[in-house]
C-alpha cells in the first residue's frame, strides 16, 4: 500500500514539475506559437530579429531595475523595521544628489535604449534594394496576391475543411484539425534569402497583414498603399491572420506563407505563368474560293435567237 501511494505521490510530482518547467521550456520558441509560450519567437527574417533584440535587451534592463528596486525595498523594510529601533533619516529621504541620481539614471538609460531602437524602425521601413515586389490587397474577407512585374495573381481564403468544421457546429480538436481556422486553400509561396517588397492595401475597410514570424504587421487601408519589406532566412510555411477588426468574418481570413529556396520558387513561379497565360488560338481554315459559272450551251442561245 505504502509503495503504491509512494508511486502515485511520485507520478504526481513528476507531472507537477513537467508543468512547472513546460513555461522554461517554451522559452525559446520557433517561428510558429507555442503552448505555454512566454515569450515572443525570434522569427526567421532580419526585422524579426532585430524586434526580438530589442525586447530582449529592453526586458533583461527591466529585470535588473526591478531586481534592484525590489531588493532595496526588502532590505529597507527588514533591516530598517520600526520593531529593530530604526528611526527616519531625513537627510536620506531628501537628498538632492540622490534625487538627481535617480531621475539622471533612468534617462541615460531610456537613451541607451532609443538608439538601438531609433535605428531598427529607420530599417524596417528601407524597402530600397528589394529584388521583387508583391502586391497585397484585403478584401472582405480574403487576400490577393500580386507578384508585380511576373503577371501572376491569385485570392487566398480560409481552406474549406476549416469553413465546413466551423460552420457545422462540431467541436474541432487539434489531433484531426491541427490547424484549423489557420489554413487557406491558396498560399503565398516566397523565395529564401531575397529581400521582397510588400506592398499592401484594401479593396471595401481596413484590414491588417500579419504574419508573426516575418516580425511586423502592416495596416491595408482603402485608397491608402503601405508598404513593407522582408527576406526569410529559412525554408517552412509561416501562418498569420487579419489583425484589424474588418466585419463579421474577421477571424475567418488566415495568412499562410510558404519559403523555398530560390530554385524552387522559380519552378513555381514558370508553373504558375504557364497556368495564366492564354491557350494558343488555332488558326481558322481560308474560305474557299467561288467557283467560276459555266457558259451556256451554243444550242440554247440559237434557239433564243430564232424565237426572237
Amino acid at each position: 500500500m505504502k509503495a503504491g501511494c509512494f508511486k502515485g505521490q511520485h507520478k504526481q510530482w513528476a507531472a507537477g514539475l513537467a508543468a512547472m518547467a513546460s513555461p522554461v521550456l517554451a522559452f525559446a520558441q520557433s517561428a510558429d506559437p507555442e503552448r505555454w509560450q512566454l515569450n515572443m519567437h525570434p522569427g526567421v527574417t532580419h526585422l524579426s530579429h532585430n524586434a526580438y533584440d530589442a525586447h530582449m535587451m529592453a526586458l533583461w534592463i527591466c529585470v535588473a531595475i526591478g531586481a534592484l528596486v525590489f531588493g532595496a525595498m526588502a532590505v529597507a523594510m527588514f533591516r530598517f523595521r520600526k520593531s529593530r529601533g530604526a528611526v527616519p533619516d531625513r537627510d536620506f529621504t531628501h537628498s538632492t544628489k540622490l534625487e538627481i541620481l535617480w531621475t539622471v539614471i533612468p534617462v541615460v538609460l531610456l537613451v541607451l535604449m532609443a538608439a538601438p531602437a531609433t535605428s531598427k524602425l529607420i530599417d524596417m521601413y528601407d524597402t530600397r534594394a528589394s529584388e521583387m515586389t508583391v502586391k497585397v490587397t484585403g478584401y472582405q474577407w480574403m487576400w490577393k496576391y500580386e507578384y508585380l512585374g511576373e503577371g501572376v495573381e491569385f485570392t487566398s481564403r480560409l481552406a474549406r475543411k476549416s469553413d465546413a468544421v466551423r460552420q457545422s457546429g462540431i467541436e474541432p480538436t487539434m489531433a484531426e484539425n491541427p490547424n484549423y481556422l489557420l489554413d487557406v486553400d491558396n498560399v503565398l509561396v516566397l523565395p529564401t534569402d531575397t529581400k521582397i517588397r510588400f506592398v499592401i492595401t484594401a479593396d471595401d475597410v481596413i484590414h491588417a497583414w500579419w504574419v508573426p514570424a516575418l516580425g511586423w504587421k502592416q495596416d491595408a487601408i482603402p485608397g491608402i498603399i503601405n508598404e513593407a519589406w522582408t527576406d526569410i532566412s529559412t525554408p517552412g510555411i509561416y501562418r498569420g491572420q487579419c489583425a484589424e477588426l474588418c466585419g463579421k468574418d474577421h477571424g475567418f481570413m488566415p495568412i499562410v506563407v510558404k519559403a523555398v529556396p530560390k530554385a524552387e520558387y522559380q519552378q513555381w513561379l514558370a508553373a504558375q505563368k504557364a497556368a495564366a497565360a492564354p491557350a494558343p488560338v488555332e488558326p481558322q481554315p481560308a474560305p474557299a474560293e467561288p467557283q467560276p459559272e459555266a457558259a451556256p450551251a451554243a444550242d440554247s442561245t440559237a434557239a433564243v435567237a430564232a424565237a426572237g
